[in-house]
């Protein structure tokens, strides 16, 4: 009998537990210098966004607009150093603009699937629309 209440005891403390747990929210990291983007957004979500629309979008690499630590090979994500970075925020003002008024989207965030204009829009894979030749 005395074993049945440990173990029922045992249970619903690791119940309680598992339950606390599973309310708690998602951990989000905090990123730093993000103007345009949420600062709360999740690494997930920032990683689909440089890959699927910046990346691809434009076919660069991180490089591109995030400039090198000094004494170093890896890349300050916050750093401000390079326009490219500047101009990528503009652009994504600037899609969310469009987005916005002649498509009737109330909330537009880039990444977000519902958008009609982003990156690849114009760029078509190219790091500068110019780029592109007369077809």
């Amino acid at each position: 009998m005395q074993f049945k209440k440990k173990y029922v005891a045992i249970s619903l403390l690791a119940s309680t537990i598992a339950v606390a747990v599973a309310a708690l929210p998602p951990s989000v990291q905090e990123f730093k210098n993000l103007k345009v983007l949420p600062k709360n957004i999740s690494s997930k979500d920032l990683s689909r966004i440089m890959i699927d629309d910046f990346e691809d979008g434009l076919g660069v690499s991180c490089g591109f607009c995030h400039a090198e630590e000094k004494d170093s090979h890896r890349l300050d994500y916050a750093s401000d150093a390079k326009p490219e970075k500047k101009i990528a925020r503009l652009m994504m003002q600037m899609t969310m603009g469009i987005n916005k008024k002649y498509f009737n989207l109330k909330h537009p965030l880039i990444g977000d699937s519902t958008l009609v204009i982003g990156c690849s829009t114009c760029h078509k894979g190219q790091p500068h629309p110019g780029d592109l030749e007369e077809q």
